[in-house]
C-alpha cells in the first residue's frame, strides 16, 4: 500500500516487474544484459563516490572520465570491499543516512562487531522483485492461496519482512513465528503449524530439524500430523543429502530457496527447475581465487569454483562494490532448459569452514553431502574430527534418529563411501548432538556441526556454545 503514497516507489515496482517478467521469459539477450549492467555499474560507482564516506576515500584515485568509461570487464581496477571493511566503517559505509531508509537491520554480531544494514524502498523493491519473479512458479505448484510460515533469527534481521512481502506479492497468507522467542516458543509454533494449517515454511535447515525434534518429542509424526507441502530453506549450508533428509522427515519438498546475506542482500534464489540462480539484473558476480585476487577459469565441465565477489547494481542505503563474501561457490552458466536464463549457483561453505582431512582440503558442502548420503529421516547430526595414534585423521558421525528409526542397513555403505572418497575412517553412532547444531545460521556451519578435536577453540566455537547454552535453558 505504501507505493500509493510514494509514486516513485510505485513506478520502480512496475518497471522492475516488467524487466523481470521479460528476463525470465528469455527476452534479454547477452548484449542487452551487458548494456544494462554497464549502465548500472557506472551509476552505482558515481553514487557511492558522492554519498558514502567510505567509498569517497576508497575510490578517491578514480577520475570522472574513468567512471564514465567504466565497463563490466574493467571491474579489476576497483578495489575489493571486505567484511572487515564493513566492521570498521560502520555507518560510514552507507550512502544515505538511516533516516532515509524505511527500516534498519544489522548483522547478528555473534562473531564480530555487528554492521548496519538499513534498507530503502529501492533496496527492498529490487531484491523482492527477484524473489517474486523466481518463486512464483516454485510455490504455484502447491496452490495459489497458501498459508506460509516464516521463522527468522532475530527481529533485526530481514527474513520476516522479505519473505512476508514476497508471499503477499504472490497472494499467500503469512504467519511470522519465532520459535526461539520466549513469547512464542516451540510448543506454540507447532500448534500454529497444525491448526492453521501451514502448507509452507521459510526457515533454516537447523530450524526445520529443531521443529521436527520438538514435534516427535510431543508425540507427533511430522509427516502425518502436519500439512507442509514445501520447506523453503535458507541461512545455512545445504547439501543435496541434507535437503533429501529434511524432506523425508516432513514428507514435503525441501528446497534451498535463497543465497543471500544481510550485507549484500539477495544474491541467488530458487527457480522452478530446481536450481538456485543468480540475479544478474541487480548484481554483478565474479568468482576469484579464494586465497588471491585473480578470476578463476571454468573447469572442463564449465563450472567456476572459488570465492564469490558481488557488486550491487542498484542505488540505495548501502550498495557494495566488489564485496568479497568469504563464501566458496560453484557457478555454472545456464543451459537451454533453465527456467530462468541466469547462472546456477551452489554455495559450498565459507572459505574458513574448509577442513583438511589426511592431506585433502574438503568443503563443508561436500563433506555433509557425503556423510549423509546413505541416511534418511534423521532429526539431527554432528561430525567429530580426531586423529588416531598414528596421526591419521578419523571421522565420527553422530545421528539422531527420527520416527523411522534404525539406520543400520546404511552403515557399511557410508563407511565405505568415506574411505573411498576421502581416504578417511568413519564411525557412525546414535545420539543427540544437543542445541549447538541450531546455531549454524547465527555463527557458522563449522561451529555448529563440527567438533574438531585437532584444533584449538575459535571465536566461532565460543559464540556457538554461548548461544546453545542460552537455548538449552
Amino acid at each position: 500500500m505504501f507505493t500509493e503514497y510514494d509514486p516513485e516507489a510505485g513506478a520502480l515496482t512496475r518497471e522492475l516487474r516488467d524487466h523481470f517478467d521479460a528476463f525470465v521469459a528469455g527476452e534479454w539477450d547477452a548484449a542487452r544484459l551487458k548494456a544494462h549492467q554497464t549502465r548500472r555499474l557506472r551509476q552505482v560507482v558515481t553514487y557511492v563516490r558522492a554519498k558514502s564516506p567510505f567509498y569517497r576515500e576508497r575510490l578517491a584515485d578514480l577520475t570522472d572520465d574513468e567512471v564514465s568509461a567504466l565497463g563490466i570487464d574493467d571491474l579489476r581496477i576497483l578495489p575489493f570491499t571486505t567484511k572487515e571493511d564493513l566492521r570498521k566503517a560502520q555507518l560510514d559505509i552507507l550512502s544515505l543516512p538511516v533516516s532515509q531508509a524505511w527500516i534498519f537491520y544489522e548483522t547478528t554480531g555473534t562473531t564480530g562487531v555487528a554492521t548496519p544494514c538499513p534498507r530503502t524502498n529501492s533496496d527492498s523493491i529490487h531484491n523482492n522483485s527477484v524473489l517474486t519473479a523466481y518463486y512464483r512458479d516454485v510455490l504455484a505448484r502447491y496452490g495459489h492461496h497458501q498459508v506460509i510460515g516464516v521463522s527468522g533469527p532475530t527481529e533485526l534481521h530481514a527474513t520476516g519482512d522479505t519473505f512476508g512481502d514476497v508471499c503477499r506479492n504472490l497472494g499467500h497468507g503469512v504467519a511470522k513465528m519465532w520459535p526461539h522467542s520466549p513469547l512464542v516458543g516451540f510448543d506454540r509454533a507447532l500448534e500454529l503449524m497444525r491448526s492453521l494449517p501451514l502448507t509452507g515454511l521459510f526457515c533454516t535447515p537447523g530450524m526445520a530439524m529443531s521443529l521436527a525434534q520438538k514435534a516427535v518429542a510431543a508425540g507427533f509424526d511430522p509427516k502425518r500430523d502436519f500439512s507442509l507441502d514445501i520447506l523453503m530453506l535458507t541461512g545455512e549450508l545445504m547439501s543435496p543429502s541434507l535437503l533429501r533428509n529434511i524432506g523425508q522427515v516432513w514428507g514435503a519438498e525441501a528446497r534451498n530457496c535463497l543465497y543471500a546475506s544481510q550485507e549484500a542482500s539477495v544474491l541467488a534464489a530458487a527457480t522452478a527447475d530446481g536450481a538456485l540462480r543468480t540475479a544478474p539484473l541487480i548484481n554483478h558476480y565474479e568468482v576469484i581465487e579464494p586465497e588471491g585476487t585473480e578470476p578463476v577459469a571454468p573447469d572442463a565441465d564449465g563450472v567456476r569454483c572459488g570465492e564469490l565477489v558481488v557488486t550491487n547494481l542498484y542505488t540505495g542505503a548501502k550498495p557494495l562494490i566488489r564485496y568479497r563474501t568469504g563464501d566458496l561457490v560453484r557457478m555454472t552458466d545456464p543451459d537451454p532448459e533453465a527456467t530462468v536464463p541466469a547462472p546456477a549457483l551452489e554455495a559450498v561453505g565459507r572459505v574458513r569452514d574448509r577442513l583438511r582431512l589426511n592431506g585433502r582440503l574438503v568443503d563443508g558442502y561436500d563433506l555433509e553431502d557425503l556423510l549423509l548420503r546413505r541416511f534418511r529421516g534423521c532429526l539431527d547430526y554432528q561430525i567429530t574430527v580426531d586423529q588416531d595414534a598414528l596421526g591419521t585423521d578419523i571421522l565420527s558421525l553422530t545421528l539422531q534418529a527420527g520416527p523411522e528409526g534404525d539406520h543400520s542397513d546404511a552403515l557399511e555403505d557410508a563407511v565405505e563411501d568415506c574411505r573411498r572418497e576421502l581416504d578417511t575412517p568413519l564411525t557412525v553412532t546414535s545420539g543427540s548432538p544437543g542445541p549447538i547444531t541450531s546455531t549454524g545460521a547465527m555463527v557458522s556451519w563449522k561451529a555448529a556441526r563440527v567438533v574438531d578435536l585437532r584444533a584449538e577453540s575459535s571465536i566461532e566455537n565460543t559464540s556457538a556454545e554461548r548461544i546453545a547454552a542460552a537455548r538449552a535453558r
